[in-house]
């Protein structure tokens, strides 16, 4: 007597071994060549993510890679950001670059002197985040402890350089990247030549950022610092124009005796206030930082905007006015006065 024939083995009951190794056949395929870019927003559900793989052509049967993402357990693992990936990947490939997060860096470009208003644009852009929204963080006190600086906020401490970002880094991170290069600025050489100097970091880097804002050229930063080094020592009025227009809140074509005492009551004012701003007036960057700390040795207590775009330094009150006087002639026409 014989039994009853073998059933046919369905799909449904392969071991899930054998099913896995089917789907990576399936997502083997031929070797295209070139690079695919695909854009994987943040919160973004692996559905959204199938769908974008496959509207580029780099998954076929979006339903079977889904089920071989969801046996292999990183369907929910995968990151945000910017992917470029080869147009022949295999499944298993793609899966790894998504959830290892091997996104293309985006470059994030702050120049020497900026202000946190005019880097919140483009922390946004690499945040994707709302610049009003960037913005209000940086200006307020939220980051400041948090990111240890010296206050008093984070204007001055976001040192400006190019960096490499995921695109979608939140503006919080990129704000710690920021302050950690220029925690990094500060090696135990320069803080001995710091304590030297008997200035804080907060100090220092106010000074260096009112040489930023001045030097016309890194050749010069030493020399301007220097003037500014003299004028604190002999309890001198700094008179820096960069603090006044930063009270008035941003650079002027002239800046009139009539605009500084508009901002009269303004701790930025150094042609009212002795000594030092509270803080910085924007980033200074590593030379600016360099120069305040290590300023030319020489005598030099005023200067005034000289011909080639840098400044005429002079020792003596006599010898400055004649440096106005051509500056005014110069900028203003020969009927200027003196």
């Amino acid at each position: 007597m014989t039994g009853p024939a073998p059933r046919p083995t369905s799909a449904r009951r392969l071991p899930a071994v054998l099913l896995a190794t089917a789907l990576v056949a399936c997502s083997a395929g031929d070797r295209a060549t070139g690079t695919v870019e695909v854009r994987i927003p943040p919160g973004a559900g692996f559905a959204a993510v199938t769908d974008s793989l496959h509207a580029r052509g780099l998954v076929d049967r979006p339903g079977l890679f889904t089920l071989y993402a969801r046996m292999r357990g990183v369907d929910r693992q995968v990151q945000a950001g910017r992917y470029r990936l080869p147009a022949g990947a295999s499944w298993r490939e793609i899966l790894e670059a998504l959830t290892r997060g091997a996104v293309v860096p985006e470059r994030l470009v702050v120049p020497e002197g900026w202000t946190l208003r005019q880097m919140a644009p483009r922390i946004a852009h690499i945040s994707q985040v709302e610049p009003a929204r960037v913005e209000a963080l940086l200006l307020s006190d939220s980051l400041t402890t948090l990111l240890s600086v010296p206050g008093p906020g984070l204007e001055g401490y976001l040192l400006p350089d190019t960096y490499l970002l995921a695109e979608g880094t939140p503006p919080e991170a990129v704000a710690a990247v920021m302050v950690g290069a220029y925690h990094a600025f500060w090696t135990p050489e320069r803080q001995a030549r710091l304590d030297s100097l008997g200035m804080d970091r907060r100090e220092l880097t106010t000074l260096a950022s009112i040489v930023q804002a001045e030097a016309g050229n890194a050749q010069e930063m030493p020399l301007i610092a220097a003037v500014y080094h003299n004028r604190l020592r002999e309890g001198w009025l700094l008179q820096a124009d960069p603090t006044v227009l930063y009270a008035l809140g941003g650079p002027r074509e002239r800046l009139l005796f009539s605009a500084i005492d508009s901002v009269a009551d303004s701790p930025y004012n150094t042609y009212r206030r002795p000594g030092l701003p509270p803080g910085p007036i924007g980033a200074p960057g590593r030379a600016a930082l360099e120069a305040a700390l290590n300023p030319a040795d020489v005598p030099h207590m005023y200067m005034v905007a000289g011909p080639d775009g840098g400044h005429v330094f002079s020792t003596t009150l006599a010898e400055h006015n004649r440096a106005v006087a051509e500056y005014r002639r110069r900028t203003f026409g020969p009927d200027s006065g003196g």
